[in-house]
């Protein structure tokens, strides 16, 4: 009886995704500290952390999750191709008790996002809209280069411009632009999770540059969009949309680069973290974008 409760807890945790959920806060955290900075001081920052922070990053994290659940689920007959040992598929966790998991995640998303402020429950909403229709028929998850776009603009340029909004406008320059870096970096970037999971997709209908090109030409086509968002900060900083201090942004074009390399030698076989290594520095390069541009704000 206690093997059955713990391994349904284990399910419930793992059908999460943990790892993935750590960029939303991660990244949210790093955005609403800066945002506090530029629009305001840090005098206050840890009660504010555990009354306004912390609530919106978690907001933001469990909407993250309950993606996660609702894709597993509209993605079953893929997963038991390339992930036959997701919870779902071995039968731990049935459809139904995933739909109602995401169901309740998304309300408790939503219902955070009520405490924080109106533009920050919109844009919550927003991500909400595109995290749906990336799963649910007619699913955008099955276009090609539309299911790039649906991962790279709420995951990048909305979630950045939410975590904004907690203490500033999000319609400012200076995190637009950050937004949009990290939306062309993630549409891009986005390409090295469909590495592993690119046979399972073709046999179900599911177009992405991998299964459609193949991994080298989905490779090259994919490093302008990670390379130059940071090659072009100098240009950025010379034609005063950002400021000097960031230019060492740039040098996040060199992972991006590495990224690429990943790709191009990458083997189905290789698997870290569900996924290709590619897709882990990826990640890893998102969150240092975050945390760079935060550093910077707050020390500017």
């Amino acid at each position: 009886m206690k093997n059955q409760i713990n391994n349904r807890l284990k399910a419930y945790i793992e059908i999460v995704r943990p790892f993935t959920i750590l960029a939303p806060i991660i990244v949210s955290i790093c955005i609403m500290i800066a945002s506090y900075k530029y629009n305001q001081n840090l005098t206050d920052i840890v009660n504010l952390f555990f009354t306004i922070i912390f609530p919106a990053s978690i907001s933001l994290a469990i909407l993250n999750a309950a993606s996660n659940v609702l894709n597993q689920v509209t993605d079953l007959k893929s997963d038991k191709i390339s992930k036959p040992y997701r919870p779902i598929c071995r039968g731990i966790v049935s459809k139904k008790e995933a739909i109602i998991i995401s169901l309740i995640l998304y309300t408790t998303s939503i219902s955070l996002a009520l405490l924080i402020n109106l533009m920050f429950l919109i844009f919550i909403s927003m991500i909400t809209f595109f995290t749906i229709t990336y799963s649910v028929t007619p699913r955008c998850k099955d276009i090609l280069f539309i299911n790039l776009l649906w991962i790279g603009i709420p995951r990048g340029l909305l979630g950045i411009l939410a975590s904004w909004s907690v203490f500033g406008n999000a319609l400012e320059t200076l995190p637009l632009t950050i937004g949009l870096l990290a939306m062309v970096f993630l549409i891009g970037g986005s390409v090295t999770k469909d590495i592993t999971d690119s046979e399972a997709d073709k046999k179900t209908g599911t177009k992405t540059l991998v299964n459609t090109y193949g991994l080298k030409r989905a490779a090259i086509i994919a490093f302008p969009f990670m390379f130059f968002p940071f090659a072009f900060i100098p240009m950025l900083i010379d034609y005063g949309i950002l400021a000097p201090q960031f230019f060492i942004l740039t040098f996040l074009a060199i992972p991006s680069a590495y990224i690429f390399y990943l790709m191009i030698k990458d083997s189905k076989k290789q698997r870290h973290l569900e996924n290709a290594p590619s897709w882990a520095l990826m990640y890893v390069t998102y969150f240092f974008l975050a945390f760079g541009f935060s550093i910077i704000t707050i020390a500017g």
